[in-house]
């Protein structure tokens, strides 16, 4: 469980997802960077916790003594909430698995790499980023435990950042995210992972919510009679988020000031 609170007291959660930070170019991405720093502004008076539900950036690797460069309008809008006392919480992604101290320990930021229990009151939301879950994806999912292993990080991290760093960013301009014209589309409810994992979840433990990221699509889905499925989205195309009272959840499109 990552937390219980018996009341928001008039404030609200703000979950948000996928702004894969670092592409398509670095001009879009510091047009965007300005655009969620706009957005946590906006949220700030109302928010009780913030969550990034991971692929805040595109790649992320922390080497002992050096980060990847930029991102630092993001850093210092994190860094000014946190000092302000607002919880800000991070789940790991697909692009930023290889997260490790520098937010919690820079940031006063947790990371988290799995989904977590969240208790609102009489309500309970399963909230994570949602790589790996679900039906089918075999091969990703051995790459992933691969990705996580101690061995697999050792190994990066003896290649010097400008090389680890240039790899990784030429890996992101022929990634997912980076080649989409105009955003994911939607199939059936049965063809979405995401959405089978939560019925299959809900079969087992009663979720009034489930909130994950990853899909790059914003989806409102019933599961069953008592539960629904959210994603974020992400913020290449739609700049989605969202945001509970602790009663609903509603997603919500930021629309940047011109």
């Amino acid at each position: 469980m990552i937390d219980s609170v018996a009341s928001l007291n008039g404030k609200k959660i703000f979950f948000a997802s996928d702004f894969h930070l670092g592409v398509p170019t670095p001009a879009a991405s510091l047009q965007r960077e300005k655009q969620i720093v706009a957005w946590l502004d906006s949220v700030k008076d109302e928010a009780h916790t913030i969550y990034l539900l991971g692929d805040i950036f595109d790649f992320w690797f922390e080497y002992r003594h050096a980060i990847p460069r930029g991102f630092i309008r993001l850093q210092g809008k994190l860094a000014e909430l946190r000092d302000a006392g607002i919880p800000i919480v991070f789940f790991t992604g697909n692009h930023d698995m290889w997260m490790f101290d520098y937010f919690p320990t820079e940031l006063g930021i947790p990371v988290y790499r799995d989904p977590q229990t969240l208790v609102v009151g009489h309500q309970k939301l399963l909230i994570g980023h949602g790589d790996g879950l679900g039906p089918g994806d075999t091969t990703y999912k051995i790459i992933k435990k691969f990705f996580n292993s101690k061995t697999c990080q050792w190994l990066f991290a003896r290649l010097h950042p400008n090389l680890g760093i240039g790899i990784a960013n030429y890996w992101s301009r022929k990634s997912r995210i980076s080649n989409e014209k105009g955003g994911e589309q939607f199939g059936k409810k049965e063809d979405e992972f995401l959405y089978v994992y939560c019925s299959d979840k809900e079969r087992e433990e009663h979720f009034d919510y489930y909130i994950f990221g990853h899909r790059h699509l914003p989806l409102d889905l019933e599961i069953g009679e008592r539960s629904r499925y959210i994603n974020t989205g992400e913020w290449v195309h739609f700049k989605t988020y969202a945001e509970y009272d602790g009663r609903h959840v509603t997603l919500k499109t930021f629309n940047p000031p011109s």
